[in-house]
């Protein structure tokens, strides 16, 4: 995948913004991120990114996090981008399966990952020495989404 790429659907525009590699140093996994477009427009919506691998970190971050700008919520942009990353993990990035995880508060991420067929793993604490935690986000609903 090349910066610059673009994915289209028939809602939203996915382009690659960033490409991040792994770093050890950090034990920040290799992730590419997404620009979320109105389609056929330069309207950007929010931001999406997808992580590769599996770790104790992506368990409760998990392998896509999405985010729409406020003024543009209410429009399912993220479930249309988040199709679009799954479509991207399945066939460019050979994953079988991915988590996705939410605060049990955030209803609308809830209602997205259920719309996209996430399957409840369950819902738990985050560990204190996890960023996640650091940041206040102590509880978390993992969903698992098989491609």
């Amino acid at each position: 995948m090349k910066k610059n790429a673009c994915y289209q659907s028939d809602i939203v525009d996915l382009k690659v913004v960033e490409i991040e590699p792994t770093s050890f140093f950090n034990r920040k996994p290799k992730s590419i991120t997404f620009g979320i477009f109105e389609h056929g427009s330069d309207i950007c919506v929010g931001e999406c990114d997808i992580r590769m691998g599996m770790s104790e970190e992506l368990y409760y971050a998990g392998h896509i996090g999405y985010r729409i700008y406020e003024a543009y919520r209410g429009n399912h942009y993220a479930y249309h981008a988040c199709k679009v990353l799954l479509y991207i993990a399945k066939h460019e990035l050979n994953f079988t399966s991915l988590f996705v995880t939410c605060s049990p508060e955030n209803i609308a991420s809830d209602k997205t990952i259920q719309a996209l067929h996430g399957q409840l793993v369950g819902i738990v604490n985050v560990p204190k020495y996890h960023w996640l935690y650091r940041r206040g986000e102590k509880v978390k609903k993992i969903y698992r989404i098989l491609l």
